[in-house]
């Protein structure tokens, strides 16, 4: 079975001081329902260990959380944690490859790619048969047969 989110950012669901169910309490923290046992996910882990350690690199946080780099680094593309300022390291953007702290693009280029997504929509709606009807055509049929 695949949990997606759960697998990747190793969630958990289960106690495993007593086998109760994990309940969500916000920022990768889950609490026992049955004896209140403390657990982290990924997210939570890194999280906490960048608030002791500012500026710690990804191979650092990885050999103090267990948290694997691929999973460090799909954080920082998912804008859940960002480079620090005063890091040597860095992301690119994936369309014009400007430096950038976190996500995938810049705000330049997320600016265009928005506004492209914006001009196709219009453009989709404007192809006949497809959004509201032209004036006047509501509930007609807009294509005859020869033999009718």
């Amino acid at each position: 079975m695949d949990f997606g989110l759960f697998d990747y950012y190793h969630v958990p669901c289960q106690c495993e001081k007593c086998g109760g169910i994990m309940v969500f309490k916000g920022v990768g923290e889950y609490h026992c329902e049955q004896c209140g046992e403390v657990a982290y996910d990924d997210y939570g882990k890194v999280r906490l260990y960048l608030e002791d350690h500012k500026g710690a690199n990804v191979v650092e946080v990885e050999h103090e959380t267990g948290v694997s780099q691929k999973s460090i680094r799909q954080m920082l593309r998912e804008s859940r944690l960002q480079v620090a300022e005063n890091s040597r390291s860095f992301l690119n953007c994936e369309i014009c490859r400007k430096t950038i702290r976190s996500g995938r693009v810049c705000p330049e280029c997320e600016l265009i790619v928005h506004r492209n997504a914006e001009e196709h929509m219009r453009k989709v709606k404007n192809i006949q048969g497809f959004g509201s009807a032209q004036s006047g055509e509501s509930g007609q049929r807009r294509f005859m047969r020869e033999n009718d």
